[in-house]
């Protein structure tokens, strides 16, 4: 038999076993005997007995919270704001320049983690509330918060919030040295201000450390989709427990 005809022969039944897998559906594991696709699904749970992770969602999402924070910032005293003659032509040309030490209101937005409902303690990055004056979580469920910064850990960006006690499930943490290449995770925010959102992947690398940029030492990669907004979020594994806060964006 020639070389091509094995491989027709071999795509054709490659194809018809293809085929005979999609028509045969999933069964719940009471029918088959057999552990749960995903370990975060509940068969009776998901829709026509397929795996889903809306259970674990349920559970889960309820500690994600977003976090506003409100900053006043010095303006730099840039040598050309002291030149008069530089000045005066560029607001000639319609660019009014403020004067040096003229503070700047900024905002960010991004994303944290209930750990303790009990004391409100919640986990987000460092780098969001650099210089804020005034700091706000707000919970899945529409609540807001003035929150009281407690602590902040510039080399890990890290930072931890209080607001008042608040009785929803926080999250715990997973041993994120156990993490191998492959294993799926979550990652849960607010990209773009938009509302929480909820991203699937796995893990890419882990000990990323010559990224450039990166200040933070070792890093975990993930394919999961990650956008400015899920900064301070919380990366999940299957059992719903933090192996990881989201910091870093490259693209």
């Amino acid at each position: 038999m020639s070389r091509r005809a094995r491989s027709l022969l071999f795509g054709l039944a490659a194809s018809l076993l293809l085929g005979a897998c999609a028509q045969a559906p999933l069964q719940p594991p009471e029918e088959t005997g057999t552990a749960p696709l995903l370990p975060g699904t509940d068969w009776r749970s998901a829709r026509g007995g397929y795996p889903s992770l809306a259970p674990l969602m349920r559970r889960v999402t309820p500690a994600v919270v977003t976090i506003s924070a409100e900053a006043e910032i010095a303006i730099e005293d840039h040598p050309f704001l002291r030149d008069p003659e530089l000045r005066a032509v560029l607001e000639r040309f319609g660019f009014p320049l403020p004067e040096p030490g003229e503070m700047e209101h900024q905002e960010s937005i991004g994303s944290g983690v209930i750990v303790d409902g009990a004391r409100g303690h919640v986990i987000t990055n460092a780098h969001l509330l650099r210089n804020a004056t005034r700091i706000q979580v707000t919970l899945k469920d529409g609540r807001r918060f003035r929150a009281q910064l407690l602590g902040v850990d510039e080399a890990s960006d890290i930072a931890i919030l209080a607001i008042p006690p608040v009785d929803i499930e926080a999250l715990g943490f997973a041993d994120s040295d156990r993490l191998e290449v492959g294993d799926l995770v979550i990652a849960i925010g607010n990209p773009f201000g938009l509302g929480q959102s909820a991203t699937l992947g796995m893990v890419s690398a882990i000990g990323r450390a010559e990224v450039a940029g990166n200040q933070l030492g070792e890093l975990i990669q993930t394919d999961a989709s990650i956008n400015p907004g899920n900064s301070g979020g919380p990366l999940l594994d299957l059992g719903g427990q933090i192996v990881g806060i989201n910091s870093a964006l490259i693209g």
